[in-house]
């Protein structure tokens, strides 16, 4: 069994690899939620997450001979790299099956720390199906991604960090996927903070640890799209649900927007870059799936190991639904001024065009009328209703409903 001993035990090996990560008060996050909030930069760790700790417990924990062997396993990220730290840290050769379809960024950064890496199957479960077939043909150890009492004992250190760093904290968030993370975590800091609440966050497009928790027993669902997908496996462990159920006061599961808009809100306001998975405490904190008002809090952000091209889509849909980017489109008389006459109002509105294109001819356009569309940059919701108010003042009237993407057709055209 996983118990404080056992992690404690397991902080020698881990800070052999990975550090103790900062916790970073947020002055914006406290005021927004009422509450003081702390977060547990695990972005910052080595390698980019927390897996760096239980990759160094449980190689740690192999015999000399299973070692020398060397070991092997399947991840389409975060694992993969932990592992690959770790092994070389330890002196130890390294396979990293992932899938095909594995982001470029993390296959490469997965060889750059020394593993020998291996491209296989259309997913997660292939990849991790022929890794354990190679384990038996070359003799090699399967190291799980968390459902192994060194990989939870290894997890647990960040539990041994908060109860130092943060002893004030009356609630805990942690993101949940398969539970070694959560699991150990909450077996150390419930052995020396028993008062403090410890609350797992899932994403809704992948609920199998939330639903393991209420029925008693793993739990396996057919995991959709989400970008939290760190935490997008199929059931959590045997050894980990056990665990979750006793040390966790309960999983809550958050949507697709709520992530998103976590991650943008880490990003601007407190210049942390974290990924989907890490940005779950936020989400639940914004969606109103947990309620910190009045309490001390800690999220643990888990990784920040984000594809950069996503980070840039995510932050410009974060911005449309936080109001700060408006989609205008508007129809004018195609005649000298028009479109002089709307970046005049939109002008004295304090907007800022970030993009425009001018459209002569469409389904939509009426005969001897352009459409132009804009991409505005706004303050927040308020100024998008006053902005939209002064245009339909000067003559324009509003055929769209959209909230980020409003249309306008002249309502005289002698004053449009």
């Amino acid at each position: 069994m996983v118990t404080l001993d056992s992690i404690r035990a397991a902080a020698g090996p881990v800070y052999r690899v990975a550090h103790i990560t900062p916790v970073l008060h947020s002055h914006n996050l406290s005021a927004r939620f009422g509450a003081d909030i702390a977060l547990k930069a695990e972005c910052l760790q080595r390698t980019g997450s927390f897996k760096a700790r239980g990759a160094a417990a449980k190689l740690t924990a192999l015999t000399p001979s299973e070692r020398a062997a060397g070991v092997i396993a399947a991840s389409a990220g975060n694992h993969a790299q932990g592992v690959a730290v770790a092994a070389a840290a330890l002196g130890v050769a390294s396979t990293i099956v992932m899938p095909e379809t594995a982001p470029l960024a993390k296959i490469e950064a997965t060889r750059g720390y020394g593993a020998e890496v291996l491209l296989h199957g259309a997913g997660f479960g292939q990849a991790a199906e022929y890794a354990r077939a190679l384990a038996k043909k070359r003799g090699l150890t399967f190291i799980p991604a968390f459902d192994d009492e060194a990989i939870i004992a290894g997890q647990g250190t960040v539990g041994l960090e908060l109860a130092e760093q943060c002893p004030d904290a009356r609630l805990v968030l942690v993101p949940v996927g398969g539970g070694g993370l959560a699991a150990g975590m909450a077996i150390a800091l419930k052995a020396l903070r028993p008062d403090v609440s410890i609350i797992g966050v899932q994403a809704a497009a992948a609920p199998g640890a939330q639903r393991s928790f209420r029925a008693g027993h793993p739990v396996e669902v057919a995991a959709g799209p989400t970008v939290a997908d760190g935490v997008a496996v199929p059931r959590p462990g045997d050894l980990t649900v056990p665990l979750l159920r006793r040390y966790l006061d309960d999983i809550v599961t958050v949507e697709e927007e709520a992530i998103v808009h976590a991650i943008v809100l880490l990003l601007e306001r407190t210049k942390l870059v974290v990924e989907g998975a890490g940005a779950l405490g936020v989400a639940a904190l914004l969606s109103g799936a947990v309620e910190a008002r009045g309490r001390s809090t800690t999220i643990v952000l888990s990784g920040g190991n984000i594809d950069i091209n996503f980070l840039a889509t995510a932050v410009q849909h974060g911005m449309l639904h936080a109001g700060r980017y408006l989609t205008l489109t508007v129809r004018l008389q195609d005649r000298p001024g028009a479109l002089e006459r709307l970046l005049e109002i939109i002008a004295a509105m304090e907007a800022n065009v970030l993009d425009i294109a001018h459209h002569r001819v469409g389904v939509h356009v009426p005969v001897r009328g352009v459409e132009v569309r804009l991409l505005l940059e706004t303050r927040n919701s308020g100024h998008i209703e006053e902005l939209l108010a002064a245009v339909a003042a000067a003559g324009y009237a509003e055929v769209g409903t959209d909230t980020s993407a409003r249309t306008f057709d002249p309502a005289a055209w002698g004053r449009a």
